[in-house]
């Protein structure tokens, strides 16, 4: 079988944080979050990573990023962008958006061709989750129904103290296995604990404990041949009924195949505590907890020159 391989969505506006936070240095020798989890990764197993970037920033990420990487991994670069459809489907006048963390695994297509994992470039996934990660899918193969993972984190270790996050909120099994996964794309930290809401006004509470998704998934091939299936009818109701901001989410996927009974998905839980940089206040808090990990000895200093 061949090696597994890290996907690594890097190609965000970052409305948020006002910047291409994917690339913004938070650690003491230039480091971006995203080195913090490909080192994690190396160290757990993995030997293969794709950058889903957009063009506009290629020449910064390799600089920044790649050129420290290749001596290392083998790397290979993907490109999302807006136009990239199936016909006849073009994209709507206004539309700056991208289509979402869907359509960023369907631009990879062309690369993956063994299980792989995805994670988002600005969060912070903690140590064990890429052994966790590794170890699955070394044993995953194509199935039918296929068996997925993903390694969720209980929701209180994931908020920002800056504003509102978006997260899958997942519902377990007592086995372990994904029954469903509901993004919510508004939930706060208050002294209350989580909160969410849909229409910015009515709050609901989210109990402590609660697995939500980071985007640390682990799937197979077919799962790219499901979402080139599914993606032509998000696009369908998306262009109608929300042209400018729909967004065609893994775990919207994953529930569609859940439901269907095309898939199952085993959740390993992980208590780290997530570090990311969703608003610019974000980064200092996220500076000095990777300051904290490399004083303790988690990490060395000048991650790529200690592998030297």
């Amino acid at each position: 079988m061949k090696e597994p391989i890290l996907l690594i969505l890097a190609a965000g506006m970052g409305s948020r944080y006002g910047g291409l936070k994917q690339i913004d240095p938070v650690g003491p020798c230039g480091e971006v979050i995203l080195d913090y989890s490909i080192f994690d990764a190396r160290r757990a197993g993995f030997k293969r990573v794709i950058f889903l970037i957009k063009h506009e920033i290629e020449e910064d990420f390799h600089r920044i990023v790649g050129q420290h990487i290749e001596p290392f991994m083998e790397v290979r670069y993907a490109f999302q962008q807006l136009d990239m459809l199936p016909a006849p489907y073009t994209v709507p006048a206004g539309r700056t958006k991208p289509w979402g963390t869907g359509h960023a695994v369907l631009c990879c297509k062309d690369l993956i061709d063994a299980p792989f994992a995805v994670i988002n470039a600005d969060d912070y996934y903690g140590i064990s989750a890429f052994k966790e990660a590794y170890d699955a899918l070394s044993a995953m193969e194509d199935t039918d129904p296929a068996h997925y993972m993903m390694v969720g984190y209980h929701v209180e270790n994931t908020l920002s103290d800056n504003g509102h996050v978006s997260r899958g909120v997942c519902t377990v099994d007592e086995n372990g296995m994904l029954t469903d996964v509901c993004e919510r794309t508004h939930i706060i930290k208050t002294t209350d604990g989580p909160l969410y809401t849909e229409d910015g006004e009515t709050y609901h509470r989210i109990p402590a404990g609660t697995l939500v998704s980071m985007n640390l998934w682990g799937f197979t091939p077919n799962f790219v041949q499901a979402l080139e299936r599914d993606f032509p009818a998000f696009l369908e109701d998306a262009l109608a009924d929300n042209p400018l901001k729909a967004e065609f989410f893994l775990p919207t996927e994953v529930n569609t195949l859940l439901s269907a009974e095309e898939a199952t998905v085993q959740v390993r839980s992980s208590h780290d505590r997530w570090f990311g940089v969703t608003y610019q206040e974000d980064k200092p808090v996220v500076a000095q907890a990777v300051k904290r990990m490399e004083d303790d000895g988690l990490y060395p200093r000048g991650l790529w020159s200690s592998e030297q």
